[in-house]
């Protein structure tokens, strides 16, 4: 489907949604719309739904212009892929048109509160809209249920007015500001600062805030130090300790994670970790560490796709077992799809989670300023000729009261032995002019500059 990106975009027959037919001529009736009251929604004729064993093109039968939802992301090299499934999703509760039906979260396990939420929007929705309820709405009253429902709604009203002449492809609605979405979705009562060092994020952090939770506005703050946001709260330090190759556990044990065309591969090593002389319970112990661990690196990087985890050889099924059980535990707060498998025989653990987007790859590594990353550098005869070869070089162009810094060893090699065997003084004698050398510990092993007699460099 053409979606105005540059490669199309893809609509499965799954996220076709049943409401599909109601979509069709929803699309329809609102691009053709003339009067300036707009569509009364509520007054909208369902269609019926489609069937699940369908395909595509009895539906979308030709190049119809029908609204989507941008479902995932470009990956790759694949495009969008699309839902007609419309849900606007607010802090308390998700909105779905086309149907009447109001869900409750399962994860609210109180069934008297289940009855309660789902009873309080029953009676504030209105027609032709289903409504999800959140775990958030948990506790919640009617007064919050029905605002977050409202500002919903409202954003209906919006696409049904932006779908009013449109041209396709174009987009009718966007997502809210990233810093906003993650405050729909995370914000919680544990939240105690938020700091921003960008003005305008600062500006609509602070009004969603003040709007959804005007009790924790004063934890937000502008972050105007000198020094880079994320140096300052060592978060790059962090980063760069969290994405390499290899992640240490606090009791000396460390995780190896490496990437393959097809799989990750994550694999547990004990390292100097000796708790006790029970080598089991050394293992077990060692595995519930990188488990925690491995959870949270699935979320950090975001990877996705099969994960295949070599954890240390346990003998006993009950440690088996209780690890599986911890695994299952610690990916609890991971918000994509995944499944985890049990233990094989030879001690692996396989685990899927849902791609979402492209993984988080950080290059934790940098260039050796020696080799360059080839991993050799030259010979020292090398090294000596084209040092030689740049002095006569600036002589012969004129130039005078030459200095040459070095790395220390460098200096020891070309400044050994007696006035008449070190290489410097060859160089006075070669040359005929003198060439003071310099040790410098700022600089790497193979790194040489000339300065001349007013302690300028010389760019060769």
């Amino acid at each position: 489907m053409d979606v105005g990106f540059e490669k199309d975009a893809f609509l499965h027959y799954t996220d076709l949604s049943p409401y599909a037919r109601s979509l069709l001529k929803f699309t329809t009736m609102c691009m053709n719309d003339k009067g300036e009251q707009g569509l009364d929604f509520s007054k909208f004729t369902v269609e019926p739904e489609i069937i699940k064993t369908g395909k595509i093109n009895e539906v979308l039968n030709g190049k119809p212009n029908i609204l989507v939802q941008i479902l995932k992301e470009p990956i790759a090299a694949k495009g969008p892929r699309l839902s007609c499934e419309i849900s606007l999703p607010g802090r308390f509760v998700v909105l779905t048109p086309f149907n009447d039906i109001v869900a409750v979260s399962r994860k609210i396990h109180s069934s008297e509160e289940r009855k309660r939420l789902q009873k309080i929007v029953e009676s504030i929705k209105s027609k032709n809209f289903g409504v999800i309820v959140r775990t958030a709405a948990e506790g919640k009253n009617t007064a919050e249920l029905h605002e977050d429902l409202t500002a919903l709604m409202q954003m209906w009203k919006t696409i049904m007015h932006n779908l009013k002449g449109a041209a396709p492809p174009t987009r009718v609605l966007s997502e809210q500001t990233k810093a906003t979405s993650i405050l729909r979705d995370l914000l919680n009562e544990d939240f105690n600062k938020i700091v921003v060092n960008d003005r305008n994020i600062f500006a609509d952090t602070k009004s969603y805030i003040q709007r959804i939770a005007p009790e924790k506005a004063d934890i937000v703050s502008f972050y105007q130090n000198g020094s880079p946001i994320f140096d300052s709260f060592g978060i790059t330090k962090q980063v760069k300790s969290s994405f390499g190759k290899t992640v240490n556990l606090d009791s000396g044990a460390y995780v190896i994670i490496e990437h393959t065309e097809a799989l990750h591969v994550i694999d547990v090593n004990s390292g100097y970790k000796s708790v006790s002389n029970n080598q089991e319970q050394n293992a077990l112990e060692t595995n519930l560490e990188a488990a925690d661990e491995i959870a949270r690196q699935l979320r950090l990087r975001d990877l996705g796709g099969i994960i295949v985890v070599d954890f240390i050889d346990m003998k006993l099924p009950e440690n088996k077992r209780k690890l599986m059980e911890k695994m299952e535990e610690f990916m609890k707060p991971d918000r994509a799809k995944h499944a985890v498998l049990p233990i094989s025989k030879f001690g692996i653990m396989q685990i899927t989670r849902q791609r979402m987007k492209p993984e988080v790859n950080i290059n934790t590594q940098e260039l050796c300023p020696s080799c360059n990353g080839t991993g050799k550098i030259s010979s020292t005869l090398l090294l000596e000729d084209e040092i030689e070869k740049n002095v006569g070089y600036l002589i012969t162009h004129q130039h005078s009261g030459l200095k040459l810094v070095v790395h220390p060893i460098l200096h020891a090699y070309l400044t050994k032995g007696w006035f008449w065997s070190n290489k410097v003084s060859k160089w006075k004698k070669k040359f005929g002019q003198k060439i003071k050398v310099e040790a410098s510990s700022n600089y790497h092993l193979t790194e040489y500059r000339f300065f001349d007699q007013h302690e300028e460099e010389i760019k060769l």
